[in-house]
Formats: structure tokens, C-alpha cells, sequence
């Protein structure tokens, strides 16, 4: 016999008490272009008064587990948002201190009446809120290797500026996400559950090292429950033979980087192997629901397994069913963004003008899209959709695409899309579907940067 299946119910406390909600993830990307604003803002007044001209060569791009979006909920009060800022290599000065005292100077301006104030750390400036958690900013400076060249080299200013580039990383996880069929982020928000589990289990290792853990040791089950459960399993006995583990990047780089991380390691593999023992009833021939319920509580230390217990009880104290329709609809995020994966510097001259011709099956046109938006007419289900841009960008330049559904018919249907696609054509066509207030984005990228983007929304009313 497998495991016992409690499939719906571990979907439900998946994606009701694991996935941060999208009101958190909000909030903090609201006060990340918050900071941003200040450091521009900063920077700015910095340049009149000192008469310099310090400028970010590109929009800043998030990194870390805000960017591969694997904070889970129970990190609330440690939030780390690191955010990788990038200036033109011949702007800045040569040494990383005065580098660093430049942004310092800029933030202290704008970020008055802080707990404390911005400061300068080896690798970043960071900045505190009294909620616990706090923003990273991550200098970098980039310059062309070779001018004939689209590709930017990017150097990283900490003790000493370091050859590293900033989207490397989340490229890395996206693309293994990819690979995974989008599992490897389920894995590793749950891993990340269950190392944060007990206020008691301090020096537990990083986001990134449980990531490269899960992605080395990914086990291929459809069950999001089997899924997991083999691959900490296969963690716990990698780790038993070996707690080293290397820059997915860059294999020569270890990212156990004090003796401390040593122990972080232990304690992983010392509490995977204490509370998968929980877990051995799951395989037990006549593992009841009640059972299985009290092993994922016993595992996961959460109220809700708790809560599942209690209403279990009730249930079989009155001989009724705990039946309970599936409360989260599981679907794979397919979104990708274009900040993680080309430098984005939109300029001001160029824009992009979207519109999208809307015709019926027997291909008469009904109208064109935003010209029905300001009128209100409503897209039916069927409709075809032909994409047309038009862009004062200069040729040569490539053409990129985004069609992102939304609503519940496209979770449900795990039709939410959202994969930026290369087709260096200005005009994109597709077919109304389902219900929803989806949008198409278009890109236009110049000598490999991002420099014009427009947005147009698609909602279809009935289905």
C-alpha cells in the first residue's frame, strides 16, 4: 500500500495557511517601490548638493525568496526583502565603502523617525522596520565586456567588488521550477513550514540552502503530500552522508560560509529525522483519517491539523460525515516576470501603443478592444483576438509577449499562463475562453534591455 491520501486536506493547508496571501505579498512589494522612491528621491538630493550624478542604470530588481516567491506565511514577522540596485560601473567610486556611504546618505534623507536608521552592512544598506523585518539593498555595478555586445557583466559591491550577477539565482529556481512542473515551489515553501515550526528551533539553515536541497533531491509524485514527504525523506538521508552544499551558480562556491552553518545543517537533518518518524503510521495498512490527521499535526506542529482533529471527533461522536468540499483549488504558477529575467530601463521616449481587433466565429469584427472597454460592451466566450502593436522604438529590437488569465475558472482549469514568450512580432492572437479580468502585456527589449512595456486588460464576462 502507498501513503494514506489525504490529498484535499493537505491542498487546503497548503494553500490557505503555507502561500502567502496576496494582500502579503502586496504589502511588501508596496514597501519596496516605497524604499525605491526614497532612495530616487534621495539620491536626487544628494546630486543637487553635492553636484554628482549618481543614477540607477535600471529599474531594481527584487531577489531572494521574495522574487522565487517561496515566503510562506509563519515568516511574517522575518521578511527579508533583498533588492539588487544597479549603476553604470565608470558612475561610482572604486572602493566599496564610499559606494555603500553614498546610498546610506541618500535613504537617511527620505527614511526619518526608523528604530534605526539606514546602515551600511558588508553586502548590502539595510534598512529596519519595528515589525521585525527589514530591506536589503544590494549594490551592484555592471559595464559591456565587449561594447558590440548586449550582455551586461555585473560586479557586487561588499568587502571588495565581486563578480555576481543579480538575477542568476532566481533565474536558476525559475527555470528549475519549470522543470519540476512547478512543484519545486510547493517543496519548498512546506520545507520552509516545517523549519520554522517551533519558536523553540533557531539555526535552521536559509531559504536559498533548503532550495537547493529540494531541487537536488526532488522526488516526481502528482500528490503534493507524496511529493514532499519523499523528497525530505531523500533530504534527511543526504544529509546523513553529507551536510555540504554548493552555489547552484557557481559549484566552487560553498554556500556554508561561517562554522555556524555547520549546525544549521545538523539540526535540519537532526528534526527532518525526528518528526518524519511521525509520519511511518501513514504507510500502516489500516491508517485511519483520524490517524493520518494526528501524524501531519505531530509533523507540521499548526493549528489547523488540530482544528481537523477536533472536527473529526465531532463527527464520529454524532455518525456523521466530515465531508468538506475542497476548500483550495490546486493549479501551477506559471506567471514569469520580466525584471527576473533581462534588466528593465524604461525610457521615457519610447512607448508602445496596444490595441487588439476583436472578431466573432464567422470572423466579422465585433470592434476594437479598447474602444468596447470605454463603451463597456461585453467580450463573449469564443471571440478571436488579434493583438496589434505599434512602438516608436527604433529597429533592430525584439517583440515579447504575456498572456496572464485570471479568476477561478483559471485556477481551476491551471490556465493561468503568464509565461513571457519571444516571438519579435508586433502583432499576437488568441481565443476568449473563460470568465475572468485577464490581461496581455507586451515588451519591447533594446540592445538586451528592457525599454517599453504596455499593458492591455481582457475581461470576459460570461463563460
Amino acid at each position: 500500500m502507498g501513503m494514506k491520501n489525504l490529498n484535499s486536506k493537505y491542498n487546503t493547508f497548503y494553500g490557505k495557511y503555507v502561500v502567502l496571501p496576496k494582500s502579503e505579498k502586496d504589502s511588501l512589494f508596496q514597501k519596496k517601490n516605497l524604499n525605491i522612491k526614497r532612495l530616487k528621491e534621495g539620491l536626487k538630493e544628494y546630486n543637487e548638493e553635492k553636484e554628482k550624478d549618481y543614477k540607477l542604470a535600471e529599474e531594481p530588481v527584487v531577489q531572494g525568496s521574495v522574487a522565487m516567491s517561496t515566503v510562506t506565511q509563519n515568516e511574517s514577522k522575518d521578511y527579508d526583502i533583498d533588492v539588487a540596485i544597479v549603476f553604470e560601473k565608470d558612475q561610482l567610486p572604486e572602493g566599496t565603502i564610499a559606494t555603500k556611504n553614498i546610498i546610506v546618505d541618500a535613504l537617511k534623507r527620505k527614511c526619518t523617525n526608523f528604530k534605526t536608521e539606514p546602515t551600511a552592512k558588508t553586502n548590502c544598506v539595510r534598512i529596519e522596520y519595528q515589525e521585525g523585518y527589514h530591506i536589503d539593498f544590494a549594490i551592484y555595478r555592471r559595464y559591456k565586456k565587449d561594447e558590440n555586445e548586449d550582455v551586461y557583466t555585473y560586479e557586487h559591491c561588499g568587502s571588495q567588488w565581486r563578480e555576481r550577477d543579480p538575477r542568476a539565482i532566481t533565474k536558476w529556481f525559475i527555470n528549475e521550477n519549470k522543470e519540476k512542473n512547478f512543484q519545486l515551489r510547493e517543496v519548498v515553501r512546506l520545507l520552509k513550514m516545517f523549519s520554522k515550526s517551533r519558536d523553540g528551533w533557531v539555526n535552521m539553515p536559509g531559504g536559498l540552502i533548503q532550495s537547493v536541497l529540494s531541487n537536488e533531491q526532488f522526488q516526481n509524485y502528482e500528490r503534493l503530500d507524496e511529493c514532499f514527504y519523499y523528497t525530505i525523506k531523500a533530504i534527511k538521508d543526504r544529509l546523513a552522508d553529507n551536510t555540504e552544499v554548493v552555489n547552484p551558480t557557481d559549484s566552487t562556491k560553498s554556500l556554508k560560509l561561517v562554522s555556524d552553518d555547520d549546525t544549521k545543517m545538523i539540526n535540519l537533518y537532526k528534526r527532518l529525522n525526528d518528526k518524519l518518524s511521525k509520519l511511518d503510521i501513514l504507510f500502516d495498512d489500516n491508517c485511519t483519517d483520524y490517524q493520518a490527521i494526528e501524524a501531519w499535526e505531530a509533523f507540521f506542529n499548526h493549528s489547523y491539523w488540530t482544528e481537523q482533529k477536533q472536527k473529526l471527533t465531532k463527527a464520529l461522536e454524532s455518525f456523521s460525515s466530515l465531508y468538506e468540499p475542497e476548500e483550495y483549488t490546486r493549479y501551477r504558477e506559471t506567471e514569469d516576470f520580466i525584471q527576473y529575467q533581462i534588466p528593465v530601463n524604461y525610457q521615457s521616449q519610447y512607448e508602445i501603443d496596444l490595441d487588439c481587433k476583436v472578431t466573432n466565429k464567422q470572423g466579422t469584427t465585433v470592434g476594437w478592444l479598447k474602444s468596447m472597454i470605454e463603451k463597456r460592451d461585453v467580450l463573449l466566450p469564443g471571440y478571436n483576438l488579434n493583438f496589434v502593436a505599434r512602438t516608436n522604438v527604433p529597429s533592430p529590437f525584439n517583440v515579447y509577449w504575456k498572456v496572464r488569465n485570471r479568476g477561478y475558472k483559471a485556477k481551476k482549469e491551471d490556465m493561468i499562463r503568464g509565461e513571457i514568450v519571444q516571438t519579435d512580432n508586433l502583432s499576437h492572437s488568441e481565443v476568449t475562453t473563460f470568465k475572468g479580468n485577464h490581461y496581455v502585456e507586451c515588451y519591447i527589449v533594446k540592445n538586451g534591455v528592457c525599454v517599453a512595456k504596455e499593458r492591455i486588460n481582457v475581461e470576459i464576462k460570461v463563460s
